[in-house]
C-alpha cells in the first residue's frame, strides 16, 4: 500500500493525540511506533509463510515445525535505537528477511557510517554525530569494524587487471602522516590517473611508501604492466629526478611530458617577489609558443634577458628540453590536457581536504582505507570524457597508428 492509499480515517485515528512535533519524531514518537510495529508485522508474515500456517492454527507441514516464542533485539538506524521482537520456531529453520538473524544495524546505516568515514571525519566526530543526530550510541570499536569491511574490496580493487592501453597517465604523490613503530612518520602516497580510450578518468592504483623516489615509482609502473598495462601513449609527471627514466624503463614507447606548472613553480622559487611576475610572462612565451622551434628561440629570449640574475632556470628548462616539448606536436586543445598533471593534483587537493583535521594515521592500513572510500567518491563525478577526447584520440590514431588497438 502507497502513502496515498491510506485512508484519512487511518491518518486521523493514528494522529490523534498528535500535539507537538515531538509525538510525531520524537523519542517515542508515532513514527518510531509504527516502524516497530510494522517490522514485527513483516516479521509475523514472514514466519506464517515459513511454517505454511497463521498463529493458533493447526500445524500444516510435514516436519511438525510451530511457532517457539520470541527473541528481543535492539536495531540502531536513523530513528535511534529500536527494540524489536523476532518470532522464533522449534526447528531453529526460520531466517528472517526484513532483519536478519544477526543483523544489529538498519539496512542503510552502515552506509551513513562508511559515507561520514570518506569525508574524513574521525571516528570519535562520527561517533557524535551519529549520537546528536539519530539519538543512538555507536562505539567506536563498531564504526571502525564497519569501515573495515571495505578492506578486502579495497585490495580486489588494487590487484584487478587493467586495459591494455590508456593513452594519457598522469602520476604523482602527496605526503601524509602516519604512525609506524610509535612515531609519527610522513610517508609518499603515489597516485596514477589514466584516461582510457573512451577518454574516461580511471585511478588505476594507490601505493604507500617511505618516501617519493624513482626507485619506488619503478616499481609502481611495474606493478601496472604485470596488471595488463601493455602501452602508455603519454606520461604526465613532476620533475622528480629519475622519474622520467623508471618509465622508460617499463614503457620504452612512451613519451614523458613533464609537467610545466610544476617546472614554473621550481624555477619561481630562485625568483624574489618583486621580479616574478616578469619572469613567469617570459616562461610563459616558452610554452605557449607554437611549435617547439619558436619555444627554443623563446628560451634563447629568455636566457638573453635573465642569465645573469637567475642561470639555475635557463639551465633547468634546457637540461630537461626533451621531457618538456612533447606536447608541442598536438594542438592547442590537446596541450591543455597533457602539460599539467591538474587533472591529478585535483584529486590530490580532494585528498587533503580530508586529511587536513587529522593528525596522522594509526597505520598504512587506516590511511589506505580511508584514501579508497574518499576516491571512490571522487570518481563518481567522472561521468563524462575529458574535453576535446575526440580530437585528441584522432590524433593520437595518426601519430600512434601502429601501436593503437584495431577493434
Amino acid at each position: 500500500m502507497t502513502v496515498s492509499k491510506l485512508s484519512t480515517e487511518l491518518l486521523d485515528q493514528l494522529l490523534s493525540d498528535y500535539k507537538k512535533p515531538e509525538d510525531l519524531i520524537g523519542e517515542n514518537g508515532l513514527l518510531k511506533q509504527l516502524t516497530k510495529a510494522l517490522v514485527e508485522r513483516a516479521l509475523e508474515a514472514e514466519m506464517e509463510h515459513h511454517l505454511g500456517h497463521a498463529r493458533h492454527d493447526a500445524v500444516t507441514n510435514s516436519t511438525g515445525n510451530a511457532r517457539n516464542g520470541r527473541s528481543s533485539k535492539i536495531l540502531k538506524g536513523e530513528f535511534g535505537e529500536l527494540p524489536i521482537e523476532v518470532p522464533r520456531d522449534r526447528h531453529g529453520s526460520f531466517e528472517p528477511q526484513i532483519v536478519g538473524k544477526h543483523q544489529r544495524r538498519w539496512t542503510g546505516f552502515d552506509d551513513k557510517i562508511i559515507s561520514l568515514y570518506a569525508r574524513g571525519m574521525p571516528v570519535r566526530e562520527i561517533q557524535s554525530h551519529l549520537e546528536e543526530m539519530y539519538g543512538t550510541e555507536v562505539s567506536p570499536t563498531l564504526i571502525s569494524s564497519v569501515t573495515d569491511a571495505v578492506t578486502d574490496e579495497a585490495k580486489a580493487w588494487q590487484m584487478r587487471p587493467l586495459n591494455r592501453l590508456y593513452p594519457i597517465v598522469y602520476m604523482d604523490c602527496i605526503h601524509v602522516k602516519v604512525r609506524h613503530d610509535g612515531m609519527v612518520r610522513t610517508k609518499a602516497v603515489y597516485l596514477a590517473l589514466g584516461v582510457n580510450m573512451s577518454g574516461e578518468k580511471e585511478l588505476l592504483g594507490i601505493w604507500i611508501a617511505q618516501t617519493e623516489g624513482a626507485k619506488f615509482w619503478l616499481q609502481v609502473v611495474t606493478e601496472l604492466k604485470n596488471r595488463g598495462v601493455q602501452d602508455i601513449f603519454i606520461a604526465c609527471v613532476d620533475g622528480l629526478k629519475g622519474f622520467p627514466e623508471a618509465i622508460e624503463a617499463v614503457f620504452p614507447k612512451t613519451a614523458v611530458q613533464l609537467c610545466i606548472v610544476h617546472m614554473v613553480r621550481y624555477c619561481l622559487n630562485f625568483v624574489s617577489w618583486k621580479m616574478r611576475k616578469d619572469v613567469a610572462a617570459d616562461l610563459r612565451a616558452i610554452y605557449a609558443a607554437a611549435t617547439a622551434e619558436e619555444a627554443e628561440l623563446q628560451l634563447m629570449a629568455f636566457d638573453e634577458k635573465w642569465d645573469e640574475a637567475y642561470p639555475s632556470i635557463g639551465q633547468s628548462w634546457r637540461r630537461n628540453w626533451q621531457r618538456i616539448i612533447p606536447f608541442f606536436d598536438y594542438p592547442p586543445e590537446i596541450r591543455k590536457v597533457i602539460y599539467t598533471t591538474n587533472a591529478i593534483e585535483s584529486v590530490n587537493m580532494s585528498l587533503r581536504k580530508i586529511t587536513k583535521n587529522r593528525g596522522s594515521f594509526p597505520s598504512d592500513d587506516a590511511l589506505t582505507k580511508l584514501f579508497y572510500l574518499a576516491l571512490r567518491n571522487i570518481s563518481k563525478k567522472w561521468t563524462m570524457p575529458i574535453r576535446d577526447w575526440k580530437s585528441a584520440l584522432n590524433r593520437f590514431s595518426i601519430q600512434f597508428d601502429d601501436r593503437m588497438p584495431r577493434h
